[in-house]
């Protein structure tokens, strides 16, 4: 069909596209002007949709597999794809939503580009990539004075894990020396990440309170919240156990047997009796992949403890001392060490119960040194 002018329209089966052209006018001006190019249907199939979608979208979705992304591959894979997508996935945007399974690299695959991206995320104010950088830097790659700040800089966005983990670097004066504890301050932070909800901090409060560590003595409230974390655990295990489709049949009773894990990757885990007020058993809680990093570096060649240095005993914690002495020593048989109450209260239920023998006389392998005799702790 012809218009006016002489031009044809278009046929259904030919793909039109616009383009700027210049054309000089009668007065001699140049003018820009849309001229129709056209293309036969075989040209047109070859052409990439993708890029007419709009900027916005393409980030939104990015954003959205970045906070869902349940390994790191998930969301590097498109980073490789194409140049645009590569370019959207680093936007400040996207960044700032990556999920803490995003971040969990493993210790043998970790390199420069790992740490420049893990602080490209810090820079954005992903909370979730301060901590694990702050706690990668202080403990594994000896720049405690940055750490600390980046998991000063979560914390202060009321992150749990961050304000805990600086509790436990407050209760032993890591990162320096003895004389560098503040009990009062490390009772503090525990009872700011007690009150998010975060479990290890409020079994850390809860014995403190039993205790009169850093603290008045009050067994009562430390036994409640000694409860409530113990509630709050059980919460955690029929949640993942509604997700998993695994029965709570086994949780009635305690069994030393060993309990379907969450993850098909790892068949079965450990009876962990930590509802022992309830009459419960459940899974031994999900590492966080920060200390999952930990305790990938220091079983490695890349991560060698200084002579004398030890890591705690808890399997979930890999937390190492930064000078001798630092860890509290199990009481009864002296074989084990932990950084905190919370982690010698999971690892003496998920294991050292089973393992502890009382020994007359315990002394460490190199004598007393650093800041002298360590201090012990009780098993309950």
């Amino acid at each position: 069909m012809r218009t006016r002018r002489g031009l044809c329209y278009p046929r259904e089966d030919v793909c039109v596209d616009e383009i700027g052209v210049k054309r000089t006018d009668f007065a001699g001006c140049n003018m820009l002007c849309r001229k129709r190019q056209r293309f036969s249907p075989v040209v047109a199939g070859k052409s990439d949709l993708f890029d007419a979608l709009p900027d916005d979208l393409v980030i939104s979705i990015l954003s959205r597999l970045s906070s869902s992304a349940s390994c790191p591959s998930d969301f590097f894979n498109v980073l490789i794809t194409c140049k645009r997508l590569n370019s959207f996935a680093l936007q400040p945007l996207v960044l700032s939503k990556a999920s803490p399974k995003l971040f969990a690299v493993k210790a043998e695959n970790w390199s420069e580009s790992a740490h420049r991206f893990l602080k490209s995320c810090a820079d954005v104010g992903n909370v979730e990539a301060c901590y694990t950088l702050g706690m990668i830097r202080f403990y594994c790659l000896q720049n405690p004075g940055s750490g600390a700040s980046l998991m000063a800089k979560a914390a202060i966005s009321s992150h749990s894990p961050a304000l805990y983990s600086l509790a436990v670097i407050q209760f032993n004066g890591s990162g320096g020396s003895k004389n560098d504890k503040d009990l009062r301050a490390g009772v503090a932070l525990c009872a700011r990440a007690a009150f998010l909800g975060h479990v290890d901090a409020l079994r850390e409060l809860g014995h403190c309170l039993q205790d009169g560590y850093g603290v008045r003595q009050n067994i009562t409230e430390g036994r409640r919240f000694l409860v409530q974390a113990n509630a709050r655990e059980l919460a955690a295990g029929l949640s993942s156990a509604s997700v998993s489709n695994i029965g709570t049949r086994s949780w009635l009773t305690w069994s030393p047997h060993s309990i379907p894990h969450p993850d098909n990757r790892h068949p079965s885990v450990p009876g962990c009796p930590l509802l022992s007020d309830f009459g419960c058993n459940v899974p031994a809680p999900e590492v966080h992949p920060a200390n999952k990093f930990l305790t990938e570096w220091f079983s490695s060649r890349d991560g060698i403890l200084g002579p004398g240095l030890r890591l705690c005993s808890h399997v979930g914690c890999g937390r190492p001392e930064t000078r001798k002495h630092e860890f509290r020593r199990c009481s009864v048989c002296g074989a084990v060490n932990y950084c905190s109450r919370a982690c010698q209260a999971l690892d003496w239920k998920l294991r050292h119960k089973a393992e502890c023998a009382p020994v007359e006389r315990w002394l460490d392998e190199e004598g007393v040194g650093g800041d002298g005799m360590e201090e012990v702790i009780a098993e309950s």
